[in-house]
């Protein structure tokens, strides 16, 4: 009797081992989460649209600034002597251009017993190409003014400035990039989950994040999930022929479809980095027994095939 006894007891241990390996890995499989998520940001790339020296640098790095803060402040000095110049040059324009206009003017009132047609037109052509040349002047004024105010650099967004290698005194060219700015407001999540989950996941749901650098989780939903992902077997895209590699039946690796987590909520003391190693969980999704769902599509298919009979 004790010998039986041992017997069911060894087989329901084994039984629920069983059924309990079985719900981990079907849970592990289907159900919707990942480790493999990273935090990501819009980087804005700080260019200096005139050329110059660096005389003023007011930011440090890993600085917050706000959107129009004065980041950096190239030499002023040759852009305020170009405006000086513009602006000289579209005085002596003006005074030609008033010029000859009061020269057409005087010269149409004439008769023709004192002037010709033809020097009337030439002198109204003068005056027109006075006024052409007082408005390009003008507007070399504008570039001028605006080369100037471009000396004085300014944040584009609300961020924190990152990897910061610009000194005073250093010359920065047309283009070249200076320093880095992260949008504070551009913080999101791209979670990688597998497609064999994707059917669980829909735009809006909750989600949490655990950073694995460890703390309370963050908060957040769904944004978007990706619609497309590079096919890897197709190396003969340009020919518009696929080149598919044989693949094993029993060997099908589930692909991975990017999804876009929007960040609701970051609890204090919890600092996010761009770049850093998330797991993303959407709690929502309560777990069904796998075990539960074999037995009750076991009983429909026998019920079905019952009223088949």
């Amino acid at each position: 009797m004790k010998t039986l006894a041992r017997v069911v007891a060894t087989l329901l241990i084994v039984l629920i081992g069983s059924l309990c390996a079985y719900e981990l890995w079907n849970y592990y499989m289907f159900s919707p989460w990942t480790r493999d998520a990273r935090v990501r940001a819009d980087v804005v790339t700080i260019s200096p649209d005139v050329a110059g020296f660096v005389r003023d640098l007011r930011v440090e790095d890993n600085q917050f600034v706000h959107k129009g803060d004065i980041l950096l402040i190239l030499d002023q000095e040759r852009y305020k002597l170009a405006l000086l110049t513009a602006q000289a040059t579209v005085a002596a324009r003006n005074a030609e251009k008033i010029m000859r206009e009061h020269q057409a003017a005087r010269r149409a009132k004439l008769t023709d017993l004192a002037i010709s047609n033809e020097d009337k037109e030439d002198a109204q052509h003068l005056a027109d190409l006075a006024t052409a040349a007082y408005n390009e002047a003008v507007a070399d004024q504008s570039t001028a003014n605006l080369n100037l105010d471009r000396t004085v650099i300014r944040a584009p967004v609300d961020g924190f400035v990152t990897n910061l290698t610009l000194v005073v005194g250093q010359y920065a060219a047309v283009g070249t990039k200076v320093m880095a700015l992260i949008d504070s407001d551009s913080y999101r999540v791209e979670g990688y989950f597998e497609e064999t989950k994707i059917s669980d996941i829909k735009p809006g749901d909750p989600v949490e994040i655990h950073l694995m650098s460890g703390g309370p989780a963050i908060r957040g939903h769904v944004d978007s999930i990706s619609r497309g992902i590079t096919d890897r077997e197709d190396v003969e895209g340009p020919q518009l022929l696929a080149n598919v590699n044989p693949t094993f039946e029993w060997v099908r690796l589930a692909q991975r479809i990017p999804v876009r987590v929007h960040i609701d909520f970051v609890p204090d003391n919890v600092l996010i980095s761009a770049g850093m190693t998330c797991t993303v969980v959407l709690p929502t999704h309560e777990h069904a027994w796998a075990f539960m769902s074999l037995i009750k599509e076991a009983f429909a298919q026998q019920s079905a095939d019952t009223e088949a009979k």
